[in-house]
């Protein structure tokens, strides 16, 4: 299936769903609580937004996993179960798309939520040991490939990067993150973007 996702992407264009959370509020899941939870706790709202995304011609849905490492979990108290929760996400995703076939799953993943050394005090092997655990589940769960999305730093999306390479060959997306200045948070251009995450073991780049 991974080689599904690059044939289409060297053919034309591949359509994404769009976001997780907005469907979830939308639902009345509210955002004091923890949306990648809910794949233990109510699995029937994420496979209904995966099924309406489907309907609506997405080619490729994301796992509800954006936040689920450590570090975010960590502040519902929920650090222990960071390797459950994204696997049953992958998984809740993996059974919706095996009702089509011509439907990939992508893991998601995002920032760890607090920065990383030398700007923060998360070490490199500490980030990497979350971002390790987050994409071994979403592997076992059974997705087509990862993307890494919304980062802000591109210390963190380096080690993000490394993290998968050390446990998966699928195809990998690798996004930024600019503001209104056209800038990354910590002051870095598109341009620096690029040429950065041009040179990880990455299949695809974008903002």
């Amino acid at each position: 299936m991974e080689q599904k996702f690059l044939h289409w992407l060297e053919n034309g264009v591949v359509l994404g769903d769009g976001a997780m959370g907005t469907m979830l509020y939308e639902r009345g899941i509210y955002i004091n609580r923890n949306f990648d939870q809910l794949n233990l706790t109510e699995p029937h709202l994420i496979k209904a937004i995966h099924r309406d995304y489907i309907a609506a011609g997405a080619e490729v849905i994301e796992t509800n996993t954006f936040g689920a490492n450590a570090y975010k979990l960590g502040k519902y108290g929920l650090a222990e179960d960071a390797f459950k929760i994204a696997k049953a996400g992958a998984e809740i995703a993996r059974r919706v798309a095996d009702e089509s076939s011509q439907v990939l799953v992508a893991g998601s993943m995002g920032p760890l939520g607090k920065p990383v050394a030398p700007v923060g005090t998360i070490h490199h092997e500490e980030a990497l040991g979350a971002f390790k655990t987050q994409a071994q589940a979403l592997l076992e769960g059974g997705v087509d490939l990862f993307i890494l999305e919304t980062f802000i730093d591109l210390a963190e999306i380096t080690i993000a990067v490394q993290a998968v390479r050390e446990v998966s060959d699928l195809p990998l997306v690798a996004m930024m993150t600019i503001d209104l200045t056209d800038l990354t948070a910590y002051g870095r251009s598109p341009e620096q973007v690029a040429a950065e995450l041009d040179a990880l073991p990455v299949e695809v780049i974008g903002l």
